[in-house]
């Protein structure tokens, strides 16, 4: 990777690059009000679950799909469906196509005519990156932990978690991450979906959800 791809895989990925996640939870919200998540170790937990048979497993999967698919926009349209079909609640597909159409606008001094506006965020992720060849690998470790250090920030918020406890269950997912990143060079869309049934449930209740601090 060259340097000016490795600075602008940096900045993409940096939580001050303007995608809006720090509004959503991906269900943590309701996991803390049911008591699933109220620890650093629960938190840690959740999220293992969360990388290796939910929602991150199959983000990574995307992520690698649209880097592979070239400069293509017919294709990266039909992953777009793809992620979507594969958002099993509302409040989910809706976050995922949010923040990748945040991401396509903030990185517009990067962004080649042939990436659309309303991409999924890890489609988006993977089509940009691939543009720039900021390499497979890199980018699909450094999504996967951009998007862990989001969700263990918004569980520091809800529990509430000291910060030190926080970056210590985010120490804790490193293995995690990397065998996601991993299992999903050599997956194929075929294998997308996941078995991480309470997250899928806790996203639909946070619709209904009577107080909430986040979007999903």
């Amino acid at each position: 990777m060259t340097e000016p791809a490795l600075m602008r895989l940096l900045i993409w990925l940096s939580p001050a690059f303007p995608t809006g996640g720090f509004a959503y939870s991906q269900g943590i919200e309701w996991a803390v009000r049911t008591g699933d998540v109220r620890c650093g170790a629960s938190v840690g937990a959740w999220l293992t679950d969360h990388f290796r048979h939910g929602v991150g497993f199959g983000e990574a999967m995307l992520l690698r799909a649209a880097y592979r698919a070239g400069a293509d926009p017919g294709r990266l349209a039909q992953l777009a469906e793809l992620a979507l079909a594969a958002s099993m609640a509302r409040e989910r597909a809706e976050e995922t196509l949010a923040q990748g159409v945040a991401f396509t606008r903030a990185a517009q001094p990067w962004r080649p005519a042939w990436i659309g506006e309303t991409l999924p965020y890890p489609v988006a992720v993977g089509a940009l990156a691939a543009a720039h060849q900021a390499g497979e690998d890199a980018t699909c470790l450094a999504f996967l932990t951009a998007q862990a250090a989001a969700l263990v920030s918004a569980a520091v918020r809800l529990v509430p978690l000291g910060q030190s406890t926080g970056v210590a269950a985010l120490a804790g997912l490193e293995p995690v991450l990397i065998e996601a990143a991993e299992q999903a060079r050599s997956s194929s869309l075929d294998d997308l979906g996941g078995c991480g049934f309470r997250a899928e449930i806790a996203s639909m209740c946070h619709e209904t959800q009577e107080i909430r601090l986040f979007r999903s």
